[in-house]
């Protein structure tokens, strides 16, 4: 415990001191780039002078830069005594306001995004390292560096264009032609096909299935108008909860694991008694009280499967917390689809609900239920854009290290002591090939807070990217210097988090 508060100190120590640095040189340079008094001295306003002279002295522009900055700084040490100061921008305003408010909207923007792509990246990684040179792999594969080469603003307007635009014209006449139904089944079949592994018949067999399935499935939805008035359902939720609690069972203990998966079941039963009950009440459910109830259920699973879970308690409860969490957000996802036609509906979005620009529908006050269909709306293009460009690096780097753990001597001794696959797989690969994503995971955990300035500009999103941009080219420096302190603390921040997860994910890293 000793050593590691002492290198928790020693690392603040010098992160301190790289700050001071780093945002001194920030602040001279920005400070020189241009004059933040350029608009008042061109303007023709009677009353110029003074407009000056109060600029002047509301950012103690008379001050040289190299000791303006102390003035600055005095006002970040107030954080100490709880007055927490950033200064004012050339309008006035408190930077400090400012950031906060860019920074609220570039983590609903970017968080997500980052979350999703990490996630399905690492996924699909190790799924293409388990299937080296399959079709399955080379398929990512293209497709990986196909998306990693791609502009993102390019791709930000394909999906305004294609996504937002042209489904808010199919939502007009929901129909889907023949070829666009063969076109989707063909790459459903192929997907699944290269999954699955197997001889020719058997892909011949699942490819069939898939391609049958998707367009039945899809035909189904649109002759029932399910795009315009979407649902889940008790029937589809247990369907679907089951087939999470299967799949969640599988990859933390295994099928053959009886007590695990009759446990993560009852999850799915549980969720659906209460899928009625949720949906009476749920006219006053705010958000701190949905948050409540997937905490409660989670912790239900957890406590029924750490009674029950017999010799093997600690995973079987595992197991149960994650298939009660699942089951609970189908059950959420079907409440939200709900709201879906009133807000489609609505005066404000005249059956157009996909937004390309903006983070809300201005005047729009409804209830929670439809607040995050909107919220919905307008996070999906620029996710979608963030997320593909993201995915394709995740997938490669897990890939990478994924192979190259499975061809280290400590996994062919697992295999030769007669572990099966999964658990050589989930206990001996997967947490080593993580070791490595760490340092990438954190990196781009702590440049999210830094805004992604480029899908911000191209989607009207007002975040820290467009904040830093703007009060850059106005030569405005105390919202400059707001965006450098927050954003340099959390890169430093989480670059301690990756130095502790090393040593979590492998014992013999040991931090001192």
């Amino acid at each position: 415990m000793n050593t590691f508060l002492s290198f928790i100190l020693k690392r603040l120590g010098v992160t301190l001191l790289v700050l001071f640095a780093a945002t001194y040189f920030m602040y001279v340079l920005t400070a020189y780039s241009g004059d933040p008094l350029e608009d008042l001295r061109t303007s023709t306003a009677r009353n110029k002078e003074e407009l000056i002279a109060r600029r002047v002295e509301l950012l103690n522009l008379d001050v040289n830069p190299f000791l303006r900055y102390f003035i600055w700084l005095g006002g970040v040490l107030k954080l100490f005594i709880g007055q927490f100061d950033l200064g004012k921008n050339l309008n006035g305003q408190e930077v400090t306001d400012l950031v906060g408010a860019a920074i609220s909207s570039t983590l609903q923007l970017v968080t997500t995004a980052t979350f999703i792509a990490i996630t399905i990246g690492i996924t699909i990684g190790i799924l293409t390292a388990l299937r080296q040179y399959s079709r399955f792999d080379y398929s990512v594969t293209l497709l990986a560096f196909i998306f990693f080469s791609l502009p993102v603003f390019w791709v930000a307007i394909l999906l305004k264009q294609y996504l937002a635009i042209g489904f808010n014209d199919f939502l007009q006449n929901p129909n889907i032609g023949w070829p666009a139904l063969l076109a989707i089944g063909i790459v459903t079949g192929f997907f699944w096909a290269g999954i699955i592994q197997g001889n020719r018949k058997k892909l011949l067999i699942v490819f069939a299935i898939a391609f049958t399935g998707s367009i039945a499935l899809i035909q189904t939805l649109v002759w029932i108008n399910w795009f315009n008035n979407p649902g889940i359902g008790m029937f589809a939720g247990a369907v679907i909860g089951s087939g999470l609690a299967l799949l969640i069972t599988a990859i933390s203990v295994g099928l053959e694991n009886k007590r695990a998966r009759n446990l993560a079941l009852i999850q799915v039963a549980i969720g659906l008694a209460n899928w009625i009950p949720f949906n009476m009440v749920s006219l006053f459910v705010s958000p701190i009280l949905l948050v409540l109830i997937f905490i409660a259920l989670t912790l239900i699973g957890w406590a029924i499967g750490y009674y029950f879970g017999g010799e093997d308690k600690h995973a079987v409860a595992r197991t149960a917390a994650l298939a009660g969490f699942a089951m609970t957000a189908v059950v959420s996802l079907d409440r939200f689809m709900q709201a879906w036609k009133p807000y489609s509906e609505s005066s404000f979005i005249n059956g157009r609900p996909f937004a390309t620009v903006g983070s809300q529908t201005p005047n729009l006050v409804s209830s929670f239920w439809v607040q995050g269909v909107d919220s919905f709306t307008h996070l999906l293009l620029p996710t979608l854009a963030l997320l593909l460009i993201g995915f394709a690096g995740y997938t490669r780097y897990a890939r990478a290290s994924m192979l190259e753990i499975m061809n280290q001597d400590f996994i062919r001794t697992a295999r030769a002591k007669g572990l099966n696959e999964r658990t050589v797989v989930m206990r001996h690969a997967f947490r080593n090939s993580l070791i490595p994503m760490t340092t990438l995971v954190a990196f781009d955990f702590a440049g999210i807070v830094g805004g992604a300035v480029i899908t911000e500009t191209v989607f009207g999103w007002s975040g820290m990217g467009s904040l830093f941009v703007e009060s850059l080219k106005r030569v405005d420096l105390n919202p400059v210097m707001g965006f450098f302190l927050v954003t340099s603390i959390v890169a430093v921040v989480f670059n301690l988090i990756a130095d502790i997860v090393y040593s979590l994910l492998d014992p013999r890293i040991r931090v001192s």
